[in-house]
């Protein structure tokens, strides 16, 4: 969105006026975590990207980002997943499904899919990172035959707090998605793998010269990450980073998540990482 479409009235009432649409299905993820379905009147399409994000609103409680779950080729309705850590997804948590919602959106910049068909795309997930993830890796098994290999890399505290078990069963047992997934700590009943998310990726032989690498997770990952992509030749201009956690309004007015000149609910929330290189705040 450019400045000039931002003083634009009618553009105006679209960034800032909520559209009440509906939550037709809740599932449980994790403890912390629910899976939203949400339906916009007449069954209207949100028009986003994989890796863009919405500003839901509670009336009375407040409005929050939250990135869009679900591909672009998912008709009808779109899905947030949602972690419960504050007043309005506490409050969010408690809603029954047939309850009405504010959206605002879709919001930011998402994955450059113009730069990704062709490639091999490695997706690197650090726990709740995936959410937004699942709509790009949800697009690539959509559109398979635009995309070289698939390669997830997930990694999570603990095996409790691991998303989408029946997905990534799924994920598991189809042949063109090569899964790693790894815990931090496991459970006694976990049977996987130990260790963090960059243990994973040395075994992982990529082909810098048609690869890119896509990445969403806690700040602290993304150094150790960058470090291991590095070392296997792969370019900045083809590693792909999200700073979903750093939006506030959406609409480049708080400042909340301004780095230096670039406002990443506007620039980003994805960057290229050769953008970002400038940038040493961001990360």
């Amino acid at each position: 969105m450019s400045r000039s479409q931002l003083l634009d009235p009618a553009a105006a009432r679209d960034l800032y006026s909520p559209v009440m649409a509906e939550i037709s299905a809740i599932e449980d993820l994790t403890a912390l975590e629910k899976l939203y379905r949400i339906t916009l009147p007449d069954g209207a399409e949100l028009g986003h990207k994989p890796g863009q994000f919405v500003e839901l609103s509670l009336f009375g409680v407040g409005e929050a980002p939250l990135s869009i779950s679900s591909s672009p080729t998912l008709r009808g309705h779109f899905e947030l997943g949602v972690r419960r850590v504050g007043m309005l997804t506490e409050m969010l948590h408690r809603l029954p499904v047939g309850a009405r919602v504010g959206i605002r959106g879709p919001f930011g910049n998402g994955f450059d899919l113009d730069a990704l068909a062709g490639k091999d795309i490695l997706i690197i997930a650090g726990g709740i990172g995936l959410v937004p993830l699942r709509s790009l890796i949800n697009y690539v098994r959509d559109r398979r035959g635009d995309f070289g290999r698939l390669i997830i890399c997930y990694g999570s505290r603990s095996d409790r707090e691991l998303l989408f078990d029946a997905e990534r069963a799924e994920w598991e047992a189809d042949p063109s998605i090569e899964l790693h997934v790894t815990v931090d700590r496991g459970s006694a009943a976990w049977r996987g793998r130990t260790g963090v998310i960059t243990t994973l990726l040395p075994e992982v032989e990529l082909d810098p010269r048609s690869s890119v690498a896509c990445i969403c997770g806690p700040p602290i990952m993304y150094r150790f990450v960058l470090l291991s992509l590095r070392a296997q030749r792969l370019a900045a201009e083809n590693i792909f980073l999200s700073l979903e956690r750093r939006m506030k309004c959406g609409v480049g007015k708080c400042g909340h998540c301004q780095i230096n000149g670039s406002y990443v609910c506007q620039e980003g929330p994805v960057y290229r990482y050769s953008e970002l290189e400038a940038l040493p705040e961001a990360l």
